[in-house]
């Protein structure tokens, strides 16, 4: 009898286990699968999973209206907007090898590879002239050799702008299909000192982003902070330490620029002071009072990160980490992208009608910027990745962006919280009802950062490598330093050696990190990392021993 049961037990067991497995995939939405579509559109983003599956659809309604075809959309999620890139570089230099080798029938070799997507290599008048390099890319830009994938869609301009250098995107021609579209009243070529479209039609903006403070009203309470922090220097509140999240600015794109946004508020403040301190400036003192503010800014604004990095209790590789822990109580408050923190509110509010979480972006902190689209090379869907660019910029789909689930135009099931790019869009009146948002209009703001691009632009990837070794490859020995800081009531002799930027000033930056960063020898980075590393860790253990021998 036992050994009967024993027996009806395991084939029982494998059944549970197969259900268990095979139920998601009986519940998940229906939709066509490739091998019955007309046609297929292969996507690559770091959108989540609500974007890609009211744009899927709503697409796919339109093509069906417009064409008579079905289309099936393939997205492909391999991360952030820097794993994109990374994944982007390794797709285009397996398949242009097999195109020179195999095609051209010519030898591969380290200088081929270096060269095709290189941007500072320029081909000259005749090919009979090339150098091997010059020919490998001036063979790059002939061909239409591919990575698979048809569209690259969200993320920052400045992987997008990465990419168009090396020829990855390539133009789309919705300049020259919808010359009504970029104009000042709809989607402007500039605003607040951000680019909003490449004017060569590689990559267009299709959402605006910012940048704020998300915070749980019941963790602050629980640290005895009566008020939610409203601006980037309240995270450097000791009361903080151990309760602010952060994401790895080398891994998130979108946290890279939001601390790009710190710094340049500080320059901003810097050059309004220095200009409030003169009556009459010539033209060649405020260029002088620039280059100053900038320097002076770049110190400042690395302060104002590595006092709230001290704070942090991490540093995630995924950005969409950071609105989770602090809706869970793992964290009072963290900084991250507004429609990750306007999604966890809007979230809280439809489970408990709950508003004990609170978004900020902090008054003239933060800037709009955009998450473009873009044709990749070679893209095999040519004509339907084209649509869907041209749809995604019409009135109709940038209300999927802000409208709410279910009125007309809207998502289907989706509250996405995004403030769309289109100007016109905010203009009217009768949409209000519909929207997420009716009372934000990223356009109409006061106090509004405006972006220096000359300023911090080129130094994006540097920064970012700096809070890192700054911040987060020596968070033990911050933390430690901070904590004894604080014990001895911030001596500001402790605070100075804690705060001694003078290895990754602004001219160290744009010099040997720079060079190091741009090296064809990634050991150069690699030993400066451990070098810079070095240098902060006694700092933060020489300050910690300032802090404790004040302290007695």
């Amino acid at each position: 009898m036992a050994r009967e049961a024993e027996a009806m037990k395991k084939p029982l067991i494998i059944l549970v286990l197969a259900a268990t497995v095979a139920l998601p995939f009986v519940l998940r939405p229906r939709r066509p699968p490739a091998a019955q579509a007309d046609v297929t559109l292969v996507i690559i983003t770091p959108h989540n999973e609500a974007i890609r599956y009211e744009f899927g659809l709503a697409f796919q309604r339109w093509y069906r209206q417009q064409t008579g075809r079905t289309v099936f959309v393939d997205w492909r999620v391999i991360g952030g907007a820097s794993e994109i890139t990374r994944y982007l570089d390794g797709a285009y230099t397996a398949s242009f090898q097999n195109y020179w080798t195999h095609v051209l029938r010519r030898r591969w070799s380290n200088e081929v590879q270096a060269a095709f997507a290189n941007p500072r290599i320029t081909p000259g008048g005749s090919p009979a002239q090339d150098t091997p390099a010059a020919a490998a890319r001036r063979a790059f830009l002939a061909s239409d050799v591919d990575c698979g994938i048809d569209l690259f869609f969200g993320g920052g301009t400045y992987d997008f702008e990465r990419q168009a250098q090396a020829a990855r995107i390539v133009g789309c021609g919705v300049l020259e299909r919808h010359p009504e579209w970029f104009t000042e009243n709809v989607i402007p070529r500039f605003y607040a000192g951000e680019e909003y479209w490449d004017p060569q039609g590689r990559w267009i903006g299709t959402v605006l982003s910012n940048y704020g403070i998300l915070s749980s009203r019941e963790s602050l309470a629980r640290l005895g902070i009566k008020t939610p922090p409203v601006q980037w220097a309240d995270l450097e509140d000791p009361r903080l330490r151990g309760e602010v999240a952060l994401a790895d600015p080398t891994k998130s794109s979108s946290m890279a620029k939001a601390f790009e946004n710190v710094i340049q508020q500080q320059m901003q403040e810097r050059l309004l002071a220095l200009m409030v301190q003169s009556d009459r400036i010539s033209d060649l003192d405020e260029k002088k009072a620039v280059i100053q503010a900038v320097h002076e800014g770049w110190i400042e604004g690395l302060r104002r990160v590595q006092l709230i990095s001290a704070n942090a209790r991490y540093f995630t590789d995924s950005a969409q980490k950071v609105p989770i822990d602090v809706a869970d109580g793992n964290c009072a408050a963290g900084m991250c992208i507004d429609f990750y923190g306007r999604q966890q509110v809007e979230a809280e509010r439809r489970r408990g009608g709950s508003d004990r979480l609170v978004f900020i972006s902090p008054a003239g902190g933060t800037v709009g910027s955009v998450d473009p689209i873009a044709l990749l090379r070679g893209a095999k869907n040519r004509a339907v990745a084209l649509a869907f660019i041209d749809w995604v910029l019409s009135s109709d789909a940038q209300k999927l962006w802000n409208f709410k689930p279910g009125t007309p135009g809207g998502p289907v099931q989706y509250n996405l919280r995004r403030m769309p790019v289109r100007r016109d869009f905010y203009n009217r009146e009768d949409w209000k009802q519909y929207r997420s948002d009716p009372d934000v209009s990223p356009y109409a703001e006061k106090n509004q950062l405006i972006y220096h691009e000359e300023w911090t632009d080129g130094l994006f990837r540097e920064l970012a490598f700096i809070i890192r070794v700054m911040s987060q490859d020596t968070h033990p020995e911050l933390v430690a330093a901070w904590k004894a800081i604080i014990a001895a009531g911030r001596p500001g002799a402790a605070l100075a050696v804690l705060q001694d930027m003078s290895a990754v000033d602004y001219d160290q930056a744009g010099g040997e990190i720079k060079a190091a960063l741009g090296s064809k020898n990634k050991a150069d980075e690699l030993a400066l990392a451990r070098r810079l590393g070095k240098v902060f860790r006694e700092q933060y253990r020489h300050a910690a021993e300032i802090a404790k021998i004040g302290k007695h």
